[in-house]
């Protein structure tokens, strides 16, 4: 039977409060004092900008969090299967708040940010966490996943760029753009081979019998789910990412042919 620790649930509901907080308040009341645009967003608007101020919060926590663990986490490191699970809980649980957070977030406010394959993610992570936090398994699996995590905020900016005005040919949006496409190519897409590499590794091994069979689904199929969705929106961000370079390549071509004619 599925059992939760005391410190687990607390972490999960002050997570979720806390992200449930600058949602509603914090996020607001910072971004009126450092972007004054923020005030000329439409109300939508400004649903999706908190969301997604929060989910780069979110992200920058985790992500730091989760690249210490593999670093520094010997225990899980060694045994990635049944490694012990108690810091990587840690950095789940606060996951866990915030997805909570987010999904009902995303339904209460579905005609602003509603998204199907957001909501997709967030419970294929959720079915997969249950497992970590409620029987202390597949830990270094579960924190790899928050690996995706650093590709977000350059994700967010992206986007934060774009209803402020700014152009696409912008230094800055460039700058980000291209350092969204390639965090998120090396943290998403590029890892694959090594995570699935450890899966594959674990297949027939007496660690991975014990799991039993729900957990040996839960662990694959989400694994699979989200980086489906991974590629997915990876070819969009190349895609995109295409564009503005051959925008720029044409603007340069103009600028060169009008330097000539001068």
């Amino acid at each position: 039977m599925a059992s939760f620790s005391n410190l687990t649930i607390g972490i999960a509901v002050t997570s979720f409060t806390i992200f449930q907080l600058l949602f509603h308040v914090l996020s607001s009341w910072v971004s009126t004092r450092i972007t004054p645009g923020f005030n000329n967003l439409s109300q939508k608007r400004k649903i999706e900008w908190n969301s997604r101020t929060v989910s780069t919060f979110h992200a920058l926590v985790v992500g730091g969090f989760c690249l210490y663990i593999l670093l520094y986490d010997d225990a899980v490191n060694a045994d990635r299967v049944w490694g012990d699970p108690s810091i990587v809980k840690l950095n789940i649980a606060i996951t866990t708040g915030y997805l909570i957070s987010d999904l009902l977030l995303i339904i209460y406010y579905w005609k602003a940010i509603g998204d199907k394959f957001f909501v997709m993610h967030h419970l294929a992570a959720l079915y997969a966490y249950y497992f970590v936090l409620s029987k202390g398994l597949l830990a270094y699996f579960g924190n790899f996943r928050l690996l995706a995590e650093f590709s977000t905020p350059f994700v967010n900016q992206r986007w934060f760029f774009e209803v402020l005005g700014y152009p696409k040919s912008s230094k800055a949006n460039i700058i980000n753009g291209v350092l969204m496409t390639v965090v998120f190519f090396v943290v998403r897409i590029a890892v694959m081979p090594i995570y699935y590499s450890h899966v594959i590794s674990s297949f027939g091994t007496e660690a991975f019998q014990r799991l039993g069979f729900a957990a040996q689904s839960a662990w694959i199929i989400s694994s699979v789910v989200l980086d489906v969705m991974n590629v997915m929106w990876m070819v969009k961000i190349a895609k995109g990412c295409y564009k503005v370079i051959c925008l720029i390549g044409q603007e340069e071509a103009k600028t060169h042919r009008n330097g000539k004619s001068d």
